[in-house]
């Protein structure tokens, strides 16, 4: 096993010769780390950012509910942050090898949003991937972090998104330079990747290691107490949605217009892969005559869902559109009668309130958060189970009885992000004090 899976895992004691090794080889320098204090008074927090799913030049839709999000914690002020994004090492960008050729387009540093984004790469073997990421990315972590180091960067705590690989690597490091580190679960880190021993191993230990857990619904959270973390250390901050990007449009009839739309329009938002459903909501067009369904995402099943859209005698009403940039969505949602998000496994789907503060209502599987988001019958419906008979179903109840799409933007203005907002620096805010023997106040 590469690095060895007891090596990172293992404490060394401070100030011990054996300890002055280890740090050699790790090659990170006491980075204004040591134990971590709350910021003196007048100044903002400063967090280091670490995610694989984070946006870049190349591919801009990635991830960008982290970045979303991120956006609106420094727009309050309180804090800043630079991110480290890893990215896959490819070598070539011929657009023939597709997502891995955007990896190798990705800059290696950007500013994004005004936020400075450093995206090492870090090596990825197909088919052996999951098993060797955490250490692959912990080197990546570790050169990108001594590079802000010789900068002259200093940083408070850790703000790390999914559990694994990257929560387990945030943890590593966080107990390495002595800061605290708060992990966000996001949905199939705690309901998928925990199936395999290995990664199961190593998210435990990253749940027991963090100093605070964040879920981004009611549903994450059991998810996560369930595979063990302590209830206390999990706190639940939803996704929230940017009011002022996603509203109706002015003119609905000449957007679908642009689009070319006359009659029932359905739209599904997501990559094209088995989990998120795809193949359900096609499946349920030869029940729903007249209706044209919108694909907007990219992914290895689009040849798999073109055929079957051919093989069930649709294709003429199915349009997979690949990625569409992030401001493109407004339009696509204004134009659309539902939404359909088929996946069953979610923390909480950004597109669902993206779609109901355009006006448009949702018809969600049972993922965790989309009976948090869906509350509400301007809202949309939430199946019991997925299939192409209960979305045909649900979609046909929604357009012979549609809401109003003011109502339907009214209930998606109750999820902004200020509430989020101020729940993270609440609790980084305790996570410092808590550190800095300050208890938690």
């Amino acid at each position: 096993m590469p690095f060895g899976i007891d090596a990172p895992l293992r404490p060394v004691s401070s100030g011990s010769p054996a300890a002055a090794v280890a740090e050699r080889r790790r090659g990170v320098q006491d980075s204004g780390t040591g134990p971590a204090a709350p910021p003196a008074a007048g100044r903002s927090m400063r967090l280091l950012t670490f995610s694989t799913l984070y946006p870049n030049a190349a591919q801009p839709a990635h991830g960008v509910f982290v970045e979303n999000r991120l956006r609106h914690l420094v727009a309050s002020g309180e804090a800043s942050s630079t991110v480290i994004a890893p990215v896959p090492w490819f070598p070539l960008r011929s657009e023939r090898f597709g997502t891995w050729a955007r990896y190798a387009r990705a800059p290696r540093e950007e500013t994004r949003h005004g936020l400075h984004v450093l995206h090492p790469r870090f090596f990825a073997p197909p088919r052996i991937g999951m098993w060797t990421a955490p250490w692959m990315l912990q080197r990546a972590a570790e050169a990108a972090l001594r590079r802000l180091t010789a900068q002259g960067f200093a940083f408070d705590a850790i703000d790390a998104h999914y559990l694994y690989p990257d929560g387990v690597v945030a943890a590593w490091l966080g107990r390495r330079l002595g800061k605290p580190v708060v992990i966000t679960a996001r949905g199939s880190d705690t309901s998928l990747l925990p199936q395999f021993a290995l990664p199961r191993r190593l998210i435990l230990q990253a749940l027991d290691e963090a100093d605070a857990l964040i879920a981004v619904s009611s549903g994450l959270r059991d998810g996560l107490v369930a595979l063990g973390a302590p209830p206390e250390k999990v706190s639940v901050l939803r996704n929230g949605v940017d009011l002022s990007v996603f509203r109706p449009p002015l003119d609905r009839a000449r957007a679908r217009a642009a689009l070319g739309i006359e009659g029932p329009m359905l739209l599904s938002v997501g990559l094209l892969i088995e989990r998120k459903g795809h193949h359900h909501t096609i499946s349920a067009l030869p029940r729903l005559p007249g209706c044209t369904l919108l694909i907007a995402g990219e992914g290895p099943d689009r040849e798999a869902l073109a055929a079957l859209a051919a093989r069930l005698g649709v294709a003429d009403r199915v349009r997979l559109l690949g990625a569409r940039p992030h401001g493109e969505l407004p339009a696509l949602y204004g134009a659309a009668d539902a939404l359909v998000l088929a996946s069953t496994r979610e923390g909480w789907a950004n597109v669902m309130l993206e779609s109901m503060a355009c006006g448009t209502p949702v018809v969600a599987g049972p993922a965790w958060g989309s009976r948090e988001a869906i509350c509400a019958p301007e809202a949309g419906i939430v199946l019991d189970d997925v299939s192409a008979d209960a979305i045909a179903q649900a979609v046909a109840a929604v357009l012979a009885a549609p809401p109003a799409r003011d109502a339907t933007r009214a209930h998606a203005e109750r999820f902004g992000w200020e509430e989020t907002t101020a729940g993270q620096l609440a609790l980084f805010r305790r996570v410092l004090a808590a550190r800095s023997g300050g208890g938690v106040t």
